[in-house]
Protein backbone atom coordinates (compact mmCIF):
# COMPACT_ATOMS: atom_id res chain seq x y z
CA UNK A 1 0.00 0.00 0.00
CA UNK A 2 1.66 3.29 -0.67
CA UNK A 3 -0.36 6.44 0.89
CA UNK A 4 1.17 9.46 1.15
CA UNK A 5 0.35 12.51 3.49
CA UNK A 6 0.92 16.14 3.70
CA UNK A 7 1.60 15.89 7.82
CA UNK A 8 5.15 16.10 8.35
CA UNK A 9 5.01 14.13 12.12
CA UNK A 10 6.43 11.53 13.69
CA UNK A 11 3.29 10.32 15.73
CA UNK A 12 1.90 7.47 15.53
CA UNK A 13 -1.53 9.08 17.02
CA UNK A 14 -4.69 9.15 13.90
CA UNK A 15 -4.18 11.88 11.58
CA UNK A 16 -7.66 13.57 11.75
CA UNK A 17 -9.14 16.11 8.61
CA UNK A 18 -5.76 15.52 7.41
CA UNK A 19 -5.43 15.27 3.10
CA UNK A 20 -3.65 11.92 2.13
CA UNK A 21 -3.09 10.30 -0.69
CA UNK A 22 -3.31 6.51 -1.91
CA UNK A 23 -1.83 5.18 -4.90
CA UNK A 24 -4.45 2.73 -5.74
CA UNK A 25 -3.19 1.59 -9.30
CA UNK A 26 -5.24 0.72 -12.47
CA UNK A 27 -8.50 1.60 -12.47
CA UNK A 28 -10.41 -0.70 -14.80
CA UNK A 29 -13.50 1.67 -16.26
CA UNK A 30 -16.93 0.35 -17.87
CA UNK A 31 -15.97 1.47 -20.93
CA UNK A 32 -13.27 -0.93 -21.18
CA UNK A 33 -10.36 1.39 -21.19
CA UNK A 34 -7.58 1.54 -17.94
CA UNK A 35 -7.35 4.46 -15.97
CA UNK A 36 -2.82 3.91 -15.06
CA UNK A 37 -1.45 4.55 -11.89
CA UNK A 38 -4.56 6.22 -10.58
CA UNK A 39 -4.76 8.12 -6.66
CA UNK A 40 -7.43 8.79 -4.77
CA UNK A 41 -7.19 11.82 -1.74
CA UNK A 42 -8.93 11.20 1.15
CA UNK A 43 -9.62 12.32 4.69
CA UNK A 44 -9.98 10.11 8.12
CA UNK A 45 -11.15 10.96 11.45
CA UNK A 46 -11.49 8.43 14.33
CA UNK A 47 -9.51 4.81 14.14
CA UNK A 48 -10.53 1.56 13.13
CA UNK A 49 -11.09 -0.77 15.62
CA UNK A 50 -9.71 -4.29 15.71
CA UNK A 51 -12.41 -5.89 13.62
CA UNK A 52 -12.82 -3.22 11.48
CA UNK A 53 -16.61 -3.21 12.19
CA UNK A 54 -16.80 0.54 12.73
CA UNK A 55 -15.65 2.49 9.49
CA UNK A 56 -18.01 4.91 7.88
CA UNK A 57 -17.66 6.16 4.20
CA UNK A 58 -19.10 9.44 3.62
CA UNK A 59 -19.31 10.93 -0.01
CA UNK A 60 -19.06 14.45 -1.29
CA UNK A 61 -21.43 16.29 -3.90
CA UNK A 62 -20.24 17.66 -7.26
CA UNK A 63 -18.33 20.67 -6.34
CA UNK A 64 -17.61 19.12 -2.64
CA UNK A 65 -14.14 17.75 -1.11
CA UNK A 66 -12.61 15.59 1.51
CA UNK A 67 -12.82 18.03 4.22
CA UNK A 68 -16.32 17.44 5.98
CA UNK A 69 -15.30 18.14 9.19
CA UNK A 70 -12.81 20.04 11.47
CA UNK A 71 -10.05 17.67 13.00
CA UNK A 72 -6.53 17.75 15.01
CA UNK A 73 -2.90 16.84 14.37
CA UNK A 74 0.12 16.62 17.14
CA UNK A 75 1.91 19.33 18.30
CA UNK A 76 5.00 18.48 15.26
CA UNK A 77 2.80 18.97 12.77
CA UNK A 78 3.48 21.77 10.21
CA UNK A 79 1.61 24.97 10.28
CA UNK A 80 -0.26 24.16 6.87
CA UNK A 81 -1.45 20.73 7.59
CA UNK A 82 -2.96 22.32 11.22
CA UNK A 83 -4.39 25.43 9.77
CA UNK A 84 -6.12 22.68 6.96
CA UNK A 85 -7.12 20.26 9.45
CA UNK A 86 -8.24 22.59 11.91
CA UNK A 87 -10.78 24.44 9.16
CA UNK A 88 -13.93 24.18 9.97
CA UNK A 89 -16.02 21.54 6.93
CA UNK A 90 -18.87 21.23 4.78
CA UNK A 91 -20.64 19.12 7.22
CA UNK A 92 -19.56 20.50 10.35
CA UNK A 93 -21.60 19.15 13.26
CA UNK A 94 -22.29 15.83 11.99
CA UNK A 95 -19.06 14.07 11.99
CA UNK A 96 -16.93 15.38 15.40
CA UNK A 97 -16.20 13.55 18.82
CA UNK A 98 -19.86 13.48 20.35
CA UNK A 99 -21.34 14.66 17.45
CA UNK A 100 -23.80 11.91 15.05
CA UNK A 101 -21.06 10.34 13.88
CA UNK A 102 -19.46 10.21 16.73
CA UNK A 103 -15.21 9.81 15.87
CA UNK A 104 -14.80 8.43 18.94
CA UNK A 105 -16.69 5.94 17.75
CA UNK A 106 -16.72 5.03 14.21
CA UNK A 107 -13.73 5.28 11.64
CA UNK A 108 -15.19 8.29 9.12
CA UNK A 109 -13.35 7.70 5.26
CA UNK A 110 -14.27 10.56 3.22
CA UNK A 111 -12.33 10.51 -0.28
CA UNK A 112 -12.11 12.75 -3.35
CA UNK A 113 -14.35 11.57 -6.11
CA UNK A 114 -12.16 10.41 -9.12
CA UNK A 115 -11.66 12.56 -11.45
CA UNK A 116 -12.04 15.52 -8.95
CA UNK A 117 -9.11 18.48 -8.38
CA UNK A 118 -9.02 17.66 -4.75
CA UNK A 119 -5.96 15.48 -4.82
CA UNK A 120 -7.53 12.47 -6.64
CA UNK A 121 -6.66 11.58 -10.13
CA UNK A 122 -8.27 14.00 -12.29
CA UNK A 123 -8.16 15.72 -15.82
CA UNK A 124 -5.33 18.59 -14.36
CA UNK A 125 -3.38 15.40 -12.89
CA UNK A 126 -0.25 15.24 -14.98
CA UNK A 127 -0.26 11.91 -16.94
CA UNK A 128 1.94 8.98 -16.08
CA UNK A 129 5.43 8.83 -18.13
CA UNK A 130 3.56 5.51 -19.35
CA UNK A 131 0.70 7.99 -21.46
CA UNK A 132 3.24 10.90 -21.57
CA UNK A 133 6.71 11.59 -21.38
CA UNK A 134 6.21 15.35 -20.75
CA UNK A 135 3.78 14.56 -17.97
CA UNK A 136 1.24 17.07 -19.29
CA UNK A 137 -1.89 16.88 -17.59
CA UNK A 138 -4.13 15.21 -18.42
CA UNK A 139 -6.39 16.94 -20.44
CA UNK A 140 -8.76 16.22 -23.29
CA UNK A 141 -7.30 12.31 -23.13
CA UNK A 142 -8.88 11.76 -19.12
CA UNK A 143 -11.23 9.08 -20.16
CA UNK A 144 -14.59 9.55 -19.06
CA UNK A 145 -16.06 8.22 -16.13
CA UNK A 146 -19.37 6.62 -14.65
CA UNK A 147 -20.65 6.78 -11.30
CA UNK A 148 -19.82 3.24 -11.20
CA UNK A 149 -15.81 3.72 -12.08
CA UNK A 150 -15.99 6.02 -9.14
CA UNK A 151 -17.17 3.55 -6.81
CA UNK A 152 -14.90 1.27 -7.83
CA UNK A 153 -11.74 3.49 -7.20
CA UNK A 154 -13.38 3.66 -3.58
CA UNK A 155 -13.39 0.36 -3.21
CA UNK A 156 -9.70 -0.02 -3.87
CA UNK A 157 -8.57 2.37 -1.38
CA UNK A 158 -10.89 0.73 1.22
CA UNK A 159 -9.32 -2.53 0.17
CA UNK A 160 -6.01 -0.41 0.84
CA UNK A 161 -7.10 0.63 4.67
CA UNK A 162 -8.04 -3.19 5.27
CA UNK A 163 -12.20 -2.05 5.12
CA UNK A 164 -14.32 -5.16 4.26
CA UNK A 165 -17.40 -3.56 5.05
CA UNK A 166 -19.01 -0.56 6.07
CA UNK A 167 -21.33 -0.08 8.86
CA UNK A 168 -22.91 2.74 6.77
CA UNK A 169 -22.09 4.53 3.64
CA UNK A 170 -23.74 8.18 3.30
CA UNK A 171 -24.13 10.14 0.25
CA UNK A 172 -26.16 13.39 -0.33
CA UNK A 173 -26.44 14.86 -3.96
CA UNK A 174 -23.69 13.45 -5.78
CA UNK A 175 -22.80 11.63 -3.11
CA UNK A 176 -26.44 9.58 -3.30
CA UNK A 177 -25.74 8.30 -6.40
CA UNK A 178 -22.25 6.97 -5.30
CA UNK A 179 -23.87 5.38 -1.55
CA UNK A 180 -26.54 3.85 -3.93
CA UNK A 181 -23.88 2.05 -6.28
CA UNK A 182 -21.65 1.27 -3.62
CA UNK A 183 -24.62 -1.26 -2.16
CA UNK A 184 -25.59 -2.33 -5.65
CA UNK A 185 -22.36 -2.96 -6.32
CA UNK A 186 -20.84 -4.08 -3.38
CA UNK A 187 -23.59 -5.55 -1.32
CA UNK A 188 -21.41 -7.66 0.61
CA UNK A 189 -19.70 -4.90 2.05
CA UNK A 190 -22.64 -2.58 2.80
CA UNK A 191 -24.29 -2.78 6.07
CA UNK A 192 -25.90 0.34 6.09
CA UNK A 193 -27.00 3.11 2.61
CA UNK A 194 -28.17 6.34 3.70
CA UNK A 195 -29.00 7.99 0.27
CA UNK A 196 -30.29 11.76 0.80
CA UNK A 197 -31.69 14.18 -1.63
CA UNK A 198 -30.72 12.29 -4.31
CA UNK A 199 -32.07 9.69 -6.87
CA UNK A 200 -32.48 6.00 -8.37
CA UNK A 201 -31.24 7.49 -11.38
CA UNK A 202 -30.20 10.96 -13.51
CA UNK A 203 -33.46 12.06 -14.77
CA UNK A 204 -34.26 13.76 -18.19
CA UNK A 205 -34.72 16.65 -16.36
CA UNK A 206 -31.42 16.48 -14.77
CA UNK A 207 -29.84 15.65 -17.75
CA UNK A 208 -30.94 18.59 -19.34
CA UNK A 209 -29.50 21.21 -16.97
CA UNK A 210 -26.58 19.14 -16.94
CA UNK A 211 -26.35 19.60 -20.44
CA UNK A 212 -26.62 22.86 -20.77
CA UNK A 213 -23.63 23.47 -18.17
CA UNK A 214 -21.46 21.48 -20.14
CA UNK A 215 -22.37 23.49 -22.94
CA UNK A 216 -21.42 26.80 -21.30
CA UNK A 217 -17.85 25.14 -20.41
CA UNK A 218 -16.84 23.50 -23.80
CA UNK A 219 -18.31 26.91 -25.87
CA UNK A 220 -15.83 28.93 -23.98
CA UNK A 221 -13.00 30.15 -26.35
CA UNK A 222 -10.72 29.80 -23.94
CA UNK A 223 -11.52 25.96 -23.37
CA UNK A 224 -9.02 24.89 -26.20
CA UNK A 225 -11.31 21.52 -26.48
CA UNK A 226 -9.80 20.70 -22.61
CA UNK A 227 -5.83 21.47 -23.17
CA UNK A 228 -5.96 24.66 -21.60
CA UNK A 229 -3.48 24.36 -18.62
CA UNK A 230 -0.93 26.27 -20.55
CA UNK A 231 -3.02 29.00 -21.08
CA UNK A 232 -6.47 31.04 -19.78
CA UNK A 233 -8.43 28.61 -18.13
CA UNK A 234 -12.22 28.62 -19.79
CA UNK A 235 -13.25 30.62 -16.17
CA UNK A 236 -16.55 32.52 -18.10
CA UNK A 237 -17.96 29.31 -19.08
CA UNK A 238 -17.02 27.34 -16.10
CA UNK A 239 -18.36 30.33 -13.91
CA UNK A 240 -21.98 30.41 -16.28
CA UNK A 241 -21.93 26.58 -15.29
CA UNK A 242 -22.30 27.02 -11.84
CA UNK A 243 -25.22 29.73 -12.29
CA UNK A 244 -27.23 27.28 -13.72
CA UNK A 245 -26.49 24.59 -11.51
CA UNK A 246 -27.19 27.05 -8.08
CA UNK A 247 -30.21 28.15 -9.60
CA UNK A 248 -30.89 24.54 -9.20
CA UNK A 249 -29.94 24.14 -5.37
CA UNK A 250 -32.09 26.74 -4.11
CA UNK A 251 -35.83 26.92 -4.86
CA UNK A 252 -38.03 29.28 -6.26
CA UNK A 253 -39.64 30.74 -3.29
CA UNK A 254 -36.51 30.86 -1.67
CA UNK A 255 -34.91 32.95 -4.27
CA UNK A 256 -38.35 35.35 -4.60
CA UNK A 257 -38.06 35.78 -0.53
CA UNK A 258 -34.08 36.74 -0.24
CA UNK A 259 -34.10 38.71 -3.64
CA UNK A 260 -37.59 39.37 -4.97
CA UNK A 261 -36.94 41.99 -7.43
CA UNK A 262 -34.38 44.59 -5.84
CA UNK A 263 -31.92 45.88 -7.54
CA UNK A 264 -28.15 45.31 -6.23
CA UNK A 265 -27.41 48.44 -4.14
CA UNK A 266 -25.64 51.51 -6.32
CA UNK A 267 -26.83 49.45 -9.72
CA UNK A 268 -30.00 50.53 -11.68
CA UNK A 269 -31.01 47.70 -13.99
CA UNK A 270 -33.39 50.28 -15.77
CA UNK A 271 -30.42 53.06 -16.13
CA UNK A 272 -30.27 54.41 -19.61
CA UNK A 273 -27.83 53.08 -21.81
CA UNK A 274 -25.91 52.94 -23.41
CA UNK A 275 -23.49 50.55 -21.51
CA UNK A 276 -24.13 47.85 -19.06
CA UNK A 277 -27.48 47.63 -16.94
CA UNK A 278 -28.00 47.64 -13.26
CA UNK A 279 -27.98 44.07 -11.99
CA UNK A 280 -30.95 42.60 -9.86
CA UNK A 281 -29.79 41.46 -6.26
CA UNK A 282 -30.30 37.82 -7.56
CA UNK A 283 -27.76 38.96 -10.71
CA UNK A 284 -25.28 39.51 -7.97
CA UNK A 285 -25.92 36.76 -6.34
CA UNK A 286 -25.52 33.87 -9.23
CA UNK A 287 -22.45 36.15 -10.35
CA UNK A 288 -20.70 35.76 -6.97
CA UNK A 289 -21.31 31.82 -6.96
CA UNK A 290 -19.80 31.77 -10.42
CA UNK A 291 -16.80 33.62 -9.54
CA UNK A 292 -15.97 31.46 -6.91
CA UNK A 293 -16.31 28.42 -8.30
CA UNK A 294 -13.45 29.49 -10.37
CA UNK A 295 -10.96 30.29 -8.17
CA UNK A 296 -11.32 26.59 -6.45
CA UNK A 297 -12.11 24.34 -9.05
CA UNK A 298 -11.41 22.67 -12.39
CA UNK A 299 -13.23 23.25 -15.14
CA UNK A 300 -12.11 19.31 -16.89
CA UNK A 301 -13.12 18.14 -13.51
CA UNK A 302 -16.53 19.71 -13.34
CA UNK A 303 -17.47 18.06 -16.54
CA UNK A 304 -16.08 14.68 -15.64
CA UNK A 305 -18.00 14.72 -12.40
CA UNK A 306 -20.89 16.21 -13.90
CA UNK A 307 -21.16 13.59 -16.72
CA UNK A 308 -20.41 11.16 -14.18
CA UNK A 309 -23.83 12.00 -12.62
CA UNK A 310 -25.42 12.24 -15.90
CA UNK A 311 -24.47 8.16 -16.27
CA UNK A 312 -26.55 7.47 -13.10
CA UNK A 313 -28.63 5.23 -13.55
CA UNK A 314 -28.24 2.21 -10.82
CA UNK A 315 -30.89 -0.14 -13.22
CA UNK A 316 -29.05 0.36 -15.87
CA UNK A 317 -28.25 -3.43 -17.06
CA UNK A 318 -29.55 -4.82 -14.24
CA UNK A 319 -33.07 -5.25 -15.18
CA UNK A 320 -35.97 -2.89 -12.94
CA UNK A 321 -35.12 -0.76 -10.22
CA UNK A 322 -36.46 -3.64 -7.96
CA UNK A 323 -33.94 -6.14 -9.36
CA UNK A 324 -31.02 -4.09 -9.00
CA UNK A 325 -31.46 -3.46 -5.39
CA UNK A 326 -32.24 -6.94 -4.92
CA UNK A 327 -29.55 -8.14 -3.63
CA UNK A 328 -28.32 -5.60 -1.04
CA UNK A 329 -28.05 -6.71 2.22
CA UNK A 330 -28.10 -3.03 4.00
CA UNK A 331 -30.01 -1.25 6.48
CA UNK A 332 -31.65 1.68 3.95
CA UNK A 333 -32.18 5.24 4.83
CA UNK A 334 -33.57 7.17 2.15
CA UNK A 335 -33.93 11.12 3.21
CA UNK A 336 -35.57 13.84 0.53
CA UNK A 337 -35.63 17.69 1.02
CA UNK A 338 -39.34 18.95 0.39
CA UNK A 339 -38.39 21.67 -1.21
CA UNK A 340 -35.73 20.25 -3.76
CA UNK A 341 -36.18 21.35 -7.67
CA UNK A 342 -33.27 18.93 -8.74
CA UNK A 343 -33.40 15.43 -6.64
CA UNK A 344 -37.21 15.85 -6.50
CA UNK A 345 -39.12 14.24 -3.48
CA UNK A 346 -40.74 11.78 -5.90
CA UNK A 347 -37.12 10.40 -6.67
CA UNK A 348 -36.74 9.59 -3.68
CA UNK A 349 -40.24 8.00 -2.57
CA UNK A 350 -39.46 5.43 -5.78
CA UNK A 351 -36.36 4.50 -4.36
CA UNK A 352 -37.76 3.58 -1.05
CA UNK A 353 -40.00 1.46 -2.07
CA UNK A 354 -37.66 -0.55 -4.49
CA UNK A 355 -35.61 -1.45 -1.60
CA UNK A 356 -35.72 -4.96 -0.84
CA UNK A 357 -37.75 -4.18 2.46
CA UNK A 358 -39.56 -0.82 1.74
CA UNK A 359 -39.09 2.01 3.98
CA UNK A 360 -40.61 5.39 4.69
CA UNK A 361 -38.32 8.05 3.57
CA UNK A 362 -37.25 10.80 5.98
CA UNK A 363 -38.18 14.65 4.94
CA UNK A 364 -35.96 17.40 5.71
CA UNK A 365 -38.71 20.57 5.51
CA UNK A 366 -36.57 23.50 4.08
CA UNK A 367 -37.33 26.41 1.80
CA UNK A 368 -33.65 26.52 0.48
CA UNK A 369 -34.18 23.14 -2.31
CA UNK A 370 -31.77 21.16 -3.08
CA UNK A 371 -28.92 22.63 -0.16
CA UNK A 372 -31.37 21.58 2.33
CA UNK A 373 -29.00 18.97 3.00
CA UNK A 374 -26.53 21.37 3.79
CA UNK A 375 -28.67 24.18 5.79
CA UNK A 376 -30.74 21.95 7.57
CA UNK A 377 -28.28 20.28 9.74
CA UNK A 378 -30.22 19.60 13.11
CA UNK A 379 -32.67 17.85 11.12
CA UNK A 380 -30.05 15.51 8.95
CA UNK A 381 -28.15 15.13 12.44
CA UNK A 382 -31.77 13.53 13.94
CA UNK A 383 -32.16 11.44 10.75
CA UNK A 384 -28.60 9.92 10.96
CA UNK A 385 -28.93 9.70 14.71
CA UNK A 386 -32.25 7.67 14.39
CA UNK A 387 -30.35 5.34 11.53
CA UNK A 388 -27.23 4.73 13.95
CA UNK A 389 -29.66 4.14 16.31
CA UNK A 390 -32.44 1.69 18.00
CA UNK A 391 -35.84 0.88 16.62
CA UNK A 392 -37.83 2.53 19.38
CA UNK A 393 -36.08 6.03 18.37
CA UNK A 394 -36.90 5.19 14.56
CA UNK A 395 -40.72 4.74 15.28
CA UNK A 396 -41.00 7.52 17.35
CA UNK A 397 -39.45 9.87 15.09
CA UNK A 398 -41.68 8.50 11.97
CA UNK A 399 -44.45 9.59 13.99
CA UNK A 400 -43.58 13.07 14.51
CA UNK A 401 -42.71 13.23 11.00
CA UNK A 402 -45.81 12.04 10.18
CA UNK A 403 -47.33 14.92 12.62
CA UNK A 404 -45.42 17.71 11.10
CA UNK A 405 -46.87 16.44 7.47
CA UNK A 406 -50.32 17.08 8.52
CA UNK A 407 -50.14 19.88 10.54
CA UNK A 408 -49.18 20.92 6.99
CA UNK A 409 -51.90 19.58 5.08
CA UNK A 410 -54.11 21.12 7.05
CA UNK A 411 -53.06 24.32 7.05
Amino acid sequence: MTIHSHAKTTTVEPLNGVLRYADIGDVHLESGEVLPEATLAYETWGALNEDASNAILILHALTGDTHISRGNVSDSADAATRAYAEAPGWWEGIVGPGSVIDTDRYFVVSPNILGGCYGSTGPATPAPASVDAKRKPWGSRFPRLTIRDTVRAESLLADQLGIGSFKYVIGASLGGTRSLEWAACFPERVRGCAVIASAPSATADVLAWGHIQNLAIRQDPDFNGGDYYEGKAPETGLGLARRVAHTTYRSAAELDFRFGRESQPEEDPFAPGPGPRGRYQVESYLDHHGHKITQRFDANSYLSINEAMMSHDVARGRGSLKDALAETRCHWLVAYVDSDRLFTPSDSLILADAVPQPVEPYVIHSPSGHDGFLIETQQVEKILRLALGDQEDQESFQKEQQTTEDVKNAA
